[in-house]
C-alpha cells in the first residue's frame, strides 16, 4: 500500500511562487504515473500535470507555461513548482499514483494524498 504525502502549501500573493512535493512511502514508485490535482472550493476536482516514470509530462491547459513537474524516482518524491500564481490557483492540491498508461482521470488513480491548501490572495 503506498502512502502519499504532501507538502509545500500555503498562502502567496498573485504572480508568486511555490514549490509542492510529494513523497511516497510504503511500497514501490517503480513505474507509477504521478500526477497532480486540484479543488478549489465548490468545484470539481481536475487535472494539472502528470509526469510518468520515463519522464513523460501531461500538462492540462490551465498549467502550462506556468507550471512544472518533476521527479526524483531515488527520493520516491515528486514536485510541483507553479509561478505566476493566479487567485484562480486557489485550491487543495492533491498528488495521485497510478500503475497504468497517462489519463488524467481521477477515477483511474490507484492512489491519493490528502491535499495541501494553496491559498493566492489578490
Amino acid at each position: 500500500q503506498v502512502q502519499l504525502v504532501e507538502t509545500g502549501g500555503g498562502l502567496v500573493q498573485t504572480g508568486g511562487s511555490l514549490r509542492l512535493s510529494c513523497t511516497a512511502s510504503g511500497g514501490t514508485f517503480s513505474g507509477y504515473v504521478m500526477n497532480w490535482f486540484r479543488q478549489a472550493p465548490g468545484k470539481e476536482r481536475e487535472f494539472v500535470v502528470a509526469i510518468s516514470w520515463e519522464g513523460n509530462i501531461y500538462y492540462a491547459q490551465s498549467a502550462q507555461g506556468r507550471f512544472m513537474i518533476s521527479r526524483d524516482n531515488a527520493k520516491a518524491t515528486v514536485y510541483l513548482q507553479m509561478n505566476s500564481l493566479k487567485p484562480e490557483d486557489t485550491a487543495v492540491y492533491y498528488c495521485a499514483a497510478n500503475s497504468g498508461p497517462f489519463s488524467g482521470n481521477y477515477h483511474g488513480m490507484d492512489y491519493w494524498g490528502k491535499g495541501t491548501l494553496v491559498t493566492v490572495s489578490s
